[in-house]
């Protein structure tokens, strides 16, 4: 059989991590469709069978033997005349290093015929695993009806190109070796999750790596929301001159049989980076919510832009009858702020309530007035009233949570939260951040793509347009606190998402006293950050889980 000939059906499905009985019940399904398709290999996404990223539990002996029990019992039920390939995990036999491996199980005719070992492991930015895996070597190869396809495991194939998304790491090239090696056809079984750009950019690099060795590539990547990871499918197979000859979905599950290098369907995809994003954190809470066992949000609506994007986000993800709004005025709260809350509840058609904050902070600042000012006088800028009142919205939030057993999302966006322009057990608690990684002036854009997705006004006009406060004190405004947002994001940016110094950013044209602030503000609330909820991944250096910063130090930045 010629390459042209060959059927492979790119399974893009959705694992949940540990969920065994599940994931090989979408493989047993995703397989049996490619069969009734006619094809003659299924390509599952990496460690279909596990989840990815399954962190710990790899660490337990049990879950390694629940997973090779797992196998078995998989390989048994699929369709004897089909090859499936099937990411999963085994033990190593190796003494050294740790005892896992992150394994591509080819099953033909009821049994794993054989296993190809994932060989470069990241460890940078949300990866970290080398600490779980030992990495394999040699060049996988498996020939069916006369085609030899050379299999790698996501990072293989990343380090074949130079391309803005991927840095040259490592010393091995995996897929210089399976084509050395005799490939037909290069296969990478994925889990890459989403960021923005990677929607083009992961197509533009499969591309070279395709024109480069002059062979099809067929990437079949896992879709879902995985804690704060967001994996977004988009499987392709490219030619061998680089032509895009399918795409899968975005975003959501979907399967294709393909021959390599013959066209066929593609699918469309998000138009701009606002509607990406949108998309991406919808299926991030819609996920958090399924696998946790949560079925109810809490949002507190305070008339501003994060708390109007995070409830219309929570809506598209879970549906308005699961979506509660409050809002928690205080002495401080405009009318015209409860009105735009008021209307985004309606627009959203998610339930919504008005409590109060006002009894509950006259009464805490009159008992705690006398204690604090035995400690002495308030110091220049002092905000602890200001964060009194962000305390008592947080109690009102987690007391109806609890009455509602509801998760109360958190509404800060990454540009308070690397500032520190937030209050630790106030407007930074909830289960899930869900725009904790989005630049105050990115939020804008996505919330603009909120309303021109609906095709009608959901987050108001006046939401979109108000100088952003957090009204906590009179006539306040976040700028009395911060630089412009659209002065301090790209100082930011420059900063944590491109990793540039002090003098790096100033030699860029930034203003040094400006970078000299920001640095400072960074630094010195990292502590505030250690206790942020998990924040939803859509940039390539998200705070906590992709940038480990130390606490207690000394350097200026």
């Amino acid at each position: 059989m010629d390459v042209a000939s060959l059927r492979l059906a790119l399974c893009q499905i959705a694992p949940v991590v540990g969920d065994l009985p599940g994931n090989a019940r979408r493989i047993e399904e995703a397989c049996a469709r490619a069969a009734a398709l006619g094809a003659h290999v299924a390509v599952l996404p990496e460690l279909a069978l596990v989840g990815y990223p399954a962190k710990d539990w790899l660490d337990r002996p049990s879950f390694v033997d629940a997973v090779d029990r797992a196998v078995e019992r998989l390989a048994a039920a699929l369709p004897p005349a089909l090859v499936a390939l099937v990411g999963a995990v085994r033990r190593r036999a190796a003494s050294s290093g740790p005892s896992v491996e992150n394994v591509v199980h080819v099953i033909r005719g009821g049994v794993v015929e054989a296993t190809v070992v994932k060989r470069l492991l990241p460890t940078y930015d949300v990866f970290d695993e080398a600490r779980w895996f030992s990495p394999g070597d040699g060049a996988g190869l498996v020939e069916v009806h006369g085609v030899r396809l050379g299999i790698t495991i996501c990072e293989d194939i990343w380090n074949h190109v130079e391309h803005p998304l991927a840095t040259r790491r490592y010393a091995v090239d995996p897929v210089a070796d399976v084509v050395a090696a005799g490939a037909d056809v290069v296969l990478n079984l994925a889990a890459s999750p989403f960021t923005r750009g990677k929607l083009h950019g992961r197509a533009e690099l499969l591309s070279k790596v395709a024109a480069s060795v002059g062979r099809p590539v067929l990437m079949v990547n896992q879709v879902g929301g995985h804690d704060d990871l967001v994996f977004d499918g988009g499987s392709l197979s490219i030619s061998a001159d680089g032509t895009t000859c399918a795409r899968l979905a975005s975003f959501e599950p979907d399967l294709a049989v393909v021959s390599p290098g013959v066209p066929a369907a593609i699918a469309p995809r998000a138009v701009t980076e606002a509607d990406a994003v949108l998309d991406a954190l919808t299926l991030g809470v819609r996920d958090f919510f399924a696998r946790c066992g949560v079925s109810r949000a809490l949002v507190g609506l305070s008339g501003g832009l994060d708390s109007a994007l995070v409830a219309a986000i929570a809506a598209r993800a879970l549906g308005p009858e699961h979506v509660v709004g409050l809002a928690m005025p205080s002495r401080y709260s405009s009318q015209h702020s409860l009105d735009d809350a008021e209307a985004l509840a309606q627009a959203l058609g998610i339930t919504y309530r008005v409590v109060p904050i006002e009894p509950t902070f006259a009464a805490a600042s009159e008992a705690l007035a006398p204690h604090l000012d035995a400690l002495g006088a308030a110091a220049p800028g002092d905000v602890t009233y200001e964060n009194i009142q962000a305390r008592l919205r947080c109690l009102t939030l987690m007391a109806a949570a609890n009455r509602l057993q509801a998760m109360v999302l958190n509404t800060g966006n990454k540009s308070e939260i690397a500032c520190g322009y937030c209050t630790l057990y106030g407007d930074m608690a909830g289960g899930l951040a869900v725009i904790g990684d989005l630049w105050k002036t990115f939020a804008y854009d996505v919330a603009h793509a909120v309303n021109a997705r609906e095709g009608r006004v959901v987050i108001p006009e006046s939401t979109l347009t108000k100088p952003p406060s957090a009204e906590l004190r009179p006539d306040q405004k976040d700028a009395d606190s911060l630089p412009e947002y659209p002065v301090l994001d790209p100082v930011l940016a420059a900063l944590v998402e491109r990793g540039l110094g002090i003098e790096e950013a100033v030699a860029e044209g930034f203003d040094r006293p400006l970078v000299e602030r920001v640095a400072k503000l960074l630094r010195t609330s990292e502590h505030k950050r250690r206790q942020l909820p998990p924040a939803l991944v859509v940039t390539g250096k998200a705070f906590a889980i992709g940038r480990r910063m130390p606490i207690a130090q000394s350097y200026p930045g």
